[in-house]
């Protein structure tokens, strides 16, 4: 299914361009990362038979972009250890469903200590309270105070409604897979009171916002983008979350995420595009956390989770579009999904130390 993604996929771009040399000061070099939704399989995405789901990726951001079609995880397959192992460049071990720091330090510690750079130069926007501490390890001489600020949504939304939010129930809905799980809201994570200083946003407005939307990813993106113009981050990591629905088991759920995650990827390009400080300097990743199972495999459920270990389940891909990037270039050689940080490391000039990924050399 791979090779024939990669040749329907190449089929649709329009050749290569010429590569972009970047001469922008190292300082304003942007890298934009985008986890896609919460688990998403080729046969539902960039398989042929799954591209009317993703227009805008296909016909708007694929030509812009190196496509590697065959990036494997080989960790565990939970959406927060999956994340802070792309987080990390190290396939982390923690529990799925406990709310504790990554074991390894995060590529924003690497890229804040080897860099020198204030805090306000890397934030994570989380639609999941489970991710609240994704960003800073408690790795000795790395750590607290090291990291980037953490915007949850969803924590924002419910102290915004003091807990009585029923018109919000459906952005309030944390976790697909254990619906009791409530994570303990502690350490840097941004507050209610910081919204307004800081995104120039009151709560009266995320309010009437939050009732125009209809899932938590598009409220990530609601506030990403009003971070990027008050902040102007270096280093912004969004993890899309909308897709974990298929836990649910509904097949017209799950795909009306994917096309969701679609569109908001094309809106979060074009709104990179329309700021000053982010155009024409900014790397941007779009990737799965991992796949889905096979529908084949009898140890699991299909599209709806992830338990088997399967190719599909464990294999997916990755876009990589703007600065420094080859358009219109599809690469089918394997990559392990920790190979991100090691990547980013080698653009933005950090060395992250403890990873166990290498760069991707067609991307430098």
């Amino acid at each position: 299914m791979r090779s024939t993604a990669g040749l329907a996929l190449g089929s649709a771009l329009m050749g290569g361009s010429p590569f972009v040399h970047g001469e922008a000061a190292a300082k304003k070099r942007k890298i934009i990362v985008i986890t896609f939704g919460g688990g998403a399989r080729d046969q539902e995405t960039f398989a042929p038979e799954g591209q009317e789901n993703i227009p805008h990726m296909l016909h708007e951001l694929a030509p812009q972009s190196s496509f590697f079609t065959h990036v494997i995880n080989q960790g565990i397959l939970g959406h927060y250890v999956a994340t802070a192992s792309l987080a990390t460049g190290v396939y982390e071990t923690l529990n799925n469903f406990s709310a504790v720091p990554p074991e390894h330090p995060t590529v924003f510690e690497y890229f804040r200590k080897d860099l020198n750079r204030p805090s306000s130069s890397a934030w994570v926007v989380a639609p999941s309270n489970g991710f609240n501490r994704i960003g800073e390890s408690e790795y000795r001489s790395y750590g607290p105070g090291l990291g980037a600020k953490v915007i949850l949504p969803k924590h924002l939304l419910s102290a915004a409604t003091s807990g009585a939010g029923a018109d919000f129930n459906h952005l309030l809905r944390d976790n697909y897979e254990t619906p009791l799980y409530a994570p303990q809201i502690r350490g840097g994570e941004f507050e209610l009171q910081q919204m307004e200083r800081i995104l120039k946003l009151s709560v009266d407005d995320f309010m009437v916002h939050a009732r125009t939307v209809s899932s938590a990813d598009e409220l990530s993106v609601y506030i990403a983008k009003r971070l990027m113009p008050q902040e102007s981050p270096s280093l912004l990591w969004i993890t899309m979350h909308d897709i974990d629905v298929a836990h649910t088991g509904a097949y017209s759920l799950y795909i009306e995420a994917i096309r969701r995650t679609d569109r908001l990827c094309a809106e979060l390009w074009k709104a990179v595009q329309a700021e000053p400080e982010y155009a024409g300097n900014t790397t941007m990743f779009i990737l799965p956390d991992f796949g889905r199972d096979a529908d084949e495999d009898a140890g699991g459920n299909g599209f709806q989770h992830h338990r088997t270990g399967d190719a599909a389940s464990r294999t997916t891909w990755m876009m990589a579009l703007g600065t420094g990037v080859r358009q219109g270039m599809v690469y089918d050689r394997p990559l392990q999904s920790i190979d991100l940080v090691p990547t980013l490391g080698a653009m933005m000039g950090f060395s992250p130390k403890l990873s166990q990924g290498v760069p991707i050399h067609e991307l430098l």
